[in-house]
């Protein structure tokens, strides 16, 4: 049995992120029920998949005058390197490191989500950012500069809130 399902917990109101989460639990659980012999294959789905997940989010960040450099793409960085790492290790013939792996993004990816993929979503959503053709229907709205930090005021530091909120 998974260690992650879906959830409403998990739905942060933006469609295509949405979607796309949803799509990670699924190709997260085919990996914890693979087989051995079917394992190395699944992780792979997941890395690629990741990668498209996390460069998108990283897009809709530089787009939308969220840092390239901020806490939330760096996590994206730290955990693909370490997915990736996996790749590795399968091949090496050691998949409990990738079924580890695998639990513990099980634990982590709910924890990112609620929080990173929430401000981002939120963000995304105040500027009327449409994700699909990469506009944004209230420019007015776009921070005045860029966000440092998360977005959110746990990772930033407070005066790089308040100036990102003031108005252009």
């Amino acid at each position: 049995m998974p260690n992650l399902e879906w959830s409403d917990a998990l739905s942060l109101d933006l469609p295509l992120m949405d979607d796309t989460h949803r799509e990670f639990v699924v190709l997260l659980a085919q990996v914890e029920t693979a087989a051995d012999d079917a394992l190395l294959s699944h992780w792979r789905v997941l890395v690629a998949h990741t990668d498209d997940h996390f460069s998108r989010e990283d897009q809709w960040m530089q787009s939308t005058r969220f840092s390239s450099s901020n806490c939330h793409s760096v996590q994206h960085k730290v955990v693909l390197q370490v997915m990736r790492e996996g790749i590795t290790s399968g091949e090496a013939g050691d998949l409990e490191v990738v079924r580890q792996m695998a639990r513990e993004l099980a634990i982590w990816f709910p924890q990112h989500a609620q929080s990173m993929d929430a401000a981002l979503a939120l963000h995304l959503r105040r500027i009327g950012y449409d994700p699909v053709t990469d506009t944004v229907t209230m420019p007015e709205a776009l921070p005045a500069g860029i966000i440092h930090g998360c977005g959110g005021a746990s990772c930033s530091d407070h005066a790089s809130v308040e100036s990102a909120a003031q108005p252009a």
